[in-house]
């Protein structure tokens, strides 16, 4: 049994609702399956590691109410791939969406997310424990300049990553066993390890500079126009009067400060308003699309299932169960 997941996730799955079912080999039989109480909600998660190097999780559940998640993770780096989702990390805050690959960086801060009720949590990841990417990866590449740390944090999130995306899959679809199952996972580590260090060098940083204060200020005011205005049709000239800064600034010192472009900030709001509408209303898919900003039905469908993985009638429907 892997060092990690007997230490940390198996005292906090246990906590949160979860057992382990030693019997079910649905993704493997070199992992450990957990189901959630019936009380709480529905579906499994399940989980590989070795030693203290790495481990693999694979989620499968959803709960019955709105949950909120909130622990401290070990220091470690993660990439993971969500092909369902709904909900919001909260420090820093942001909205959780599928169909990305989403790095974390684990051991610096308590890891806060609020889970919407019903939704399915479908995703697959890796972590990566200190002994394997400062130790074990340094000693097999000795020669290699490696800082697995920084190239981790330089991805963040991304929709563009689409070999992370087929590698992830490969895991999960994955029912080797024995001797075999263990070389297929080690070297599926080692590749995305490999891959993520590779994605740093042709994406290469530009000069970094701190944000001034007033930048910063200046950008939060854009920010909130931005949440107040999200369904019009906002002119890019219209924020940089509000942030009295040129364009490529604006852009740049925005991306900076929220961690994503003004596009995506204005998308996450739309969609997080959809989700209220659809599950508390009984507005029509076309009205909820006029409502946060879209004019066909058909490009905010488009949108809403990148964005948590199911179209928007399906979306109701899970959301309102019970």
């Amino acid at each position: 049994m892997s060092e990690i997941i007997e230490c940390f996730y198996a005292p906090l799955l246990e906590e949160n609702g979860f057992t382990r079912e030693p019997e079910n080999r649905q993704y493997g039989s070199l992992g450990d399956c957990w189901r959630l109480s019936g009380e709480i909600g529905e579906g499994t998660y399940w989980t590989y590691g070795q030693k203290d190097l790495y481990d693999i999780k694979i989620h499968n559940f959803s709960f019955h109410e709105d949950f909120l998640f909130e622990f401290s993770i070990p220091e470690c780096l993660s990439i993971t791939r969500y092909d369902s989702i709904s909900g919001e990390e909260l420090s820093p805050y942001r909205r959780l969406s599928a169909g990305c690959i989403k790095t974390f960086i684990g051991g610096y801060a308590p890891y806060k997310a609020l889970i919407h009720k019903n939704i399915p949590i479908r995703s697959i990841g890796i972590e990566i424990a200190p002994a394997y990417y400062e130790d074990y990866l340094k000693k097999l590449y000795p020669e290699a300049e490696l800082n697995p740390v920084e190239a981790f944090r330089k991805i963040d999130q991304t929709s563009d990553f689409p070999e992370m995306s087929q590698l992830l899959t490969q895991i999960r679809d994955y029912r080797g066993e024995g001797i075999a199952a263990k070389l297929f996972y080690e070297g599926k580590v080692a590749e995305a390890v490999s891959m993520v260090v590779e994605y740093q060098k042709k994406h290469p940083d530009q000069a970094a500079h701190r944000l001034s204060q007033q930048d910063i200020e200046s950008i939060r005011t854009v920010a909130a126009y931005l949440s107040d205005h999200y369904a019009s049709d906002i002119l890019l000239e219209r924020l940089t009067q509000i942030a009295c800064m040129g364009t490529t600034k604006l852009k740049s010192c925005f991306k900076k400060c929220c961690g994503c472009t003004i596009t995506e900030y204005v998308q996450q709001r739309r969609m997080s308003q959809a989700e209220y509408l659809l599950a508390h209303t009984e507005l029509t898919v076309g009205q909820v699309a006029r409502t946060v900003g879209y004019s066909t039905s058909s490009r905010f469908a488009e949108l809403f299932r990148k964005s948590t993985g199911l179209l928007p009638l399906e979306y109701r429907k899970t959301a309102r169960r019970r």
